[in-house]
């Protein structure tokens, strides 16, 4: 046998989505065997020593730092991975993209779309390999149905109507964390959840090329948080204390037209009481339908108006090891997949970019599209008009 090559990585940050990715580079290669790498846990990066020390023991790590731009020189490092706050993904990535290493980012790839670009026109110039993390679009059912679009199961495509709604933001005391800030987040629902959304309707149906939205506040201010960083579920929420100004979006509701002639709508809250990850889409096509619910991520409902008559109607195919990326994973269908697994994907997806030296999709360009379709929703909500997108 041939001894497998190894990649070091270097992780960026160390909260929520730290714990993800890494969790996703120690489990790819016992999921997708032979792997096409091995992705090396070298160094972890957080904003004080004693942080980065704790991430590096609870994620795996082999080193601390809480330098990142020394690590991002160092030689033995061939990825970073951006796990941080959106204001400081711009300037990681450009640094990174120069240091010629190959960089994987979380969403939203940036605060605005000029921003987006100058990270896109970076990584073009270094000719490195580079992903923006919509991990979403890997669940198996959605790439199934993807397939399904492909293959031409559903005929030309009508409509799409997609939502992403959760409540985690809802109670007015919860803290007044850097996702309410525009300065760090760029925008509120629109760049945390509504890209993902934006992501699927464009990896899905196709570009959007116009929108015309409803933005909304609903709280307007909220207690200085104390304590981390991303306190998505903070303990206290007494309402005590100082509060600070909100300046970013609650909900976004945006009708979308899209380059092959289909119409539809995005929805995205974090307002929305009862709902906790509710991704949904529903396609329409001249031939048949397709429907998807994240909260039950081994399903797609799908309806073909080929079936005889007395089948009409929606059915579910429970995903496995007949579909996208099914073989890897689990040997039974409907045997559970998770939130984990889609990361696992991803990150096979993106060890497998810079082995074989092909950018993956979606990479910064994708990011940089997505980017600027959020910033026409957001001036469409401002204005009340249709805005082209792009």
């Amino acid at each position: 046998m041939t001894k497998t090559k190894t990649l070091n990585i270097a992780m960026i940050g160390g909260g929520f989505m730290g714990k993800a990715h890494a969790l996703a580079y120690a489990a790819m290669p016992m999921f997708f065997w032979p792997a096409p790498a091995i992705p090396h846990r070298k160094v972890i990066v957080d904003v004080t020593a004693d942080l980065a020390e704790t991430a590096r023991q609870r994620y795996g790590f082999d080193e601390a730092s809480h330098d990142w731009r020394s690590v991002i020189a160092r030689q033995d490092i061939d990825a970073i991975d951006i796990v941080t706050p959106n204001d400081s993904h711009a300037e990681i990535a450009v640094a990174a993209a120069q240091a010629g290493k190959h960089i994987i980012c979380e969403k939203p790839l940036a605060r605005t779309g000029d921003e987006a670009k100058t990270m896109l026109d970076a990584v073009e110039k270094a000719g490195v390999i580079h992903m923006v993390a919509f991990n979403y679009r890997r669940t198996p059912a959605v790439a199934l149905a993807k397939k399904y679009i492909e293959e031409g199961r559903i005929g030309n495509i009508l409509s799409f109507r997609g939502t992403y709604l959760q409540d985690w933001s809802a109670d007015p005391n919860g803290p007044l964390s850097w996702r309410f800030q525009k300065k760090v987040a760029g925008s509120g629902a629109v760049g945390d959840i509504g890209t993902h959304v934006i992501d699927l309707a464009r990896y899905l149906v196709g570009e959007i090329t116009a929108v015309n939205s409803i933005v909304k506040t609903y709280v307007a201010s909220r207690p200085l948080q104390s304590g981390g960083l991303d306190q998505l579920a903070a303990s206290d929420k007494s309402g005590k204390g100082p509060r600070g100004p909100v300046d970013v979006d609650d909900e976004m509701l945006t009708l979308v037209k899209f380059s092959g002639g289909a119409t539809g709508s995005i929805e995205a809250t974090r307002n929305a009481y009862g709902r906790n990850n509710f991704i949904t889409f529903e396609i329409h096509g001249d031939k048949g339908s397709i429907a998807f619910n994240y909260e039950r991520l081994d399903e797609l409902e799908v309806m073909f108006a080929d079936d005889p008559g007395d089948a009409r109607g929606f059915r579910t195919i429970y995903t496995g090891p007949a579909h996208p990326y099914g073989r890897a994973l689990w040997p039974i269908p409907a045997l559970g997949t998770g939130y984990g697994e889609t990361k696992i994907i991803e990150c096979f997806d993106f060890i497998t970019a810079i082995v074989n030296g092909k950018q993956p999709s979606p990479n910064f360009r994708d990011g940089w599209i997505t980017e600027l379709v959020a910033d026409a929703i957001l001036k469409s909500g401002e204005t009340q008009v249709w805005v082209n997108a792009g």
